[in-house]
């Protein structure tokens, strides 16, 4: 079940004695995902135990956000909470613009070059500033760090697991 649901935060503590918990977003929607009668699911990170909560209120703090679900109202109800992942079902997920994609889309892609030639699996996305970088598994046990601009990366078939990429000269 957990394969079908996105990450889109984490409970680090409580706040207050109301029932309110301090929580860091995974996501970039937060104004979707922490709006009031927004749905998440929390799920232990050990046991896979799962909780189906709604918002009831939610504001942003120091970098974090401050989130209330209804029906908990008090720090006795939340304080158990604290650890737990707080995740939303794959077909809840955000419509994205053209040429946008979800991490969950586009790692375990196929890279291929110009000619078709098979480069490796993409397995990992850093984002270090500027723009995203697609950690590329090669065959040869060795990793290739391409940078996610239009110069590189040529196509990107999110239904058939495929980015066909331009590798300019020093990226090999």
């Amino acid at each position: 079940m957990s394969e079908s649901l996105l990450s889109v935060g984490k409970i680090v503590n409580t706040h207050g004695i109301r029932g309110e918990l301090k929580i860091v977003s995974h996501t970039d929607f937060p104004d979707v995902r922490f709006a009031p009668k927004a749905r998440l699911i929390l799920v232990h990170p050990e046991s896979g135990e799962q909780v189906e909560v709604t918002v009831s209120a939610a504001r942003p703090n120091k970098g974090m956000f401050i989130v209330r679900f209804a029906g908990y109202d008090n720090i006795n109800d939340v304080e158990k909470y604290k650890g737990f992942e707080l995740k939303v079902p794959k077909d809840n997920a955000v419509e994205l613009p053209d040429n946008e994609y979800y991490f969950h889309e586009i790692i375990g892609c196929r890279v291929v070059d110009e000619e078709g030639q098979e480069l490796g699996v993409i397995k990992e996305i850093l984002r270090p500033g500027a723009n995203d970088v697609w950690v590329v598994q090669l065959s040869s046990r060795k990793e290739l760090l391409l940078p996610v601009i239009d110069d590189v990366v040529l196509d990107v078939d999110v239904q058939a697991k495929l980015v066909k990429v331009h590798l300019m000269e020093g990226l090999l």
